[in-house]
């Protein structure tokens, strides 16, 4: 007997703009093509929201403001109530859910989790990553160094957060932004666990070191880092994607063990 294939949806966030992170999450998925079906969805370009049948769900990065009110928005936010709402009522065959960068940004808004403002500058680069308490005992962090390096690439981020409501939702903070002693501002959020099907980074998991570097060699996009950020921000961005301790560790570990523990977690009931 074939055993019936569980089914992907990734939520291209891109806004039909130009980028490396959709290909590099169709990848990783791909590793998984024998336990999943994967159907890609332009949410944001041509308005494609999937139904509520599908098992797990990615939710891409992608440009422009998380706050503003797009045709797409309402639709998709249902959708991830629609989900949620499942979560709590069903007691197997639960729905999975995993948010980057934009997406991210756009749920923890609508959880009021905290407060969603734009940076006085553009966070870009290979960069440190800590965990929190919760960080360093969830599953999906293990594994990594701690600070962890990740791309880190955002002109919004999620500040303040608002801890009774974390708590109301059984939410918490998995890690934290660089520490930076030179300059007095709140450390940023960057990766939450909404519940035990729910979780979302700030930063981007799905970059795949090989490609970036092959991308970030372009004569072009190389000035335009440069001109945007330096050529020492340049530099020490291509170091860290050499680096096996850094973004190749994390390539190969947040994602991979979401799509893991999401496939164990809807086939287990079959075999209990």
């Amino acid at each position: 007997m074939i055993e019936e294939k569980l089914k992907l949806a990734i939520l291209d966030m891109n806004n039909d703009e130009p980028n490396q992170g959709l290909r590099c999450i169709k990848e990783i998925a791909d590793f998984f093509n024998k336990e999943v079906d994967i159907t890609i969805f332009n949410v944001r370009g041509k308005k494609e929201i999937p139904d509520a049948s599908f098992d797990i769900y990615i939710s891409s990065g992608g440009p422009g403001s998380p706050l503003e009110e797009e045709p797409w928005r309402k639709p998709y936010l249902e959708l991830m109530q629609q989900l949620w709402d499942h979560n709590i009522t069903s007691s197997d065959s639960k729905k999975h859910v995993f948010f980057i960068c934009y997406s991210f940004q756009v749920m923890c808004n609508y959880f009021q989790l905290g407060e969603i403002k734009l940076r006085k500058s553009t966070s870009f680069g290979v960069l440190p990553i800590h965990k929190t308490k919760k960080g360093i005992k969830d599953p999906l962090l293990e594994g990594l160094n701690d600070p962890f390096y990740a791309v880190d690439s955002r002109d919004w981020q999620l500040i303040q957060p608002r801890l009774k409501v974390f708590k109301e939702h059984g939410a918490s903070i998995l890690s934290l932004e660089k520490i930076r002693t030179h300059v007095e501002l709140e450390r940023a959020i960057m990766a939450v666990r909404f519940s035990g099907e729910f979780v979302g980074t700030q930063f981007h998991p799905e970059a795949d070191p090989i490609s970036m570097k092959v991308y970030f060699s372009l004569e072009e996009t190389k000035q335009k880092i440069v001109n945007n950020f330096g050529e020492a921000k340049y530099n020490q961005m291509m170091e860290r994607i050499d680096d096996p301790d850094k973004i190749i560790m994390t390539y190969g570990t947040i994602l991979p063990k979401f799509i893991t523990a999401a496939i164990s977690s809807i086939k287990q009931p079959i075999f209990s």
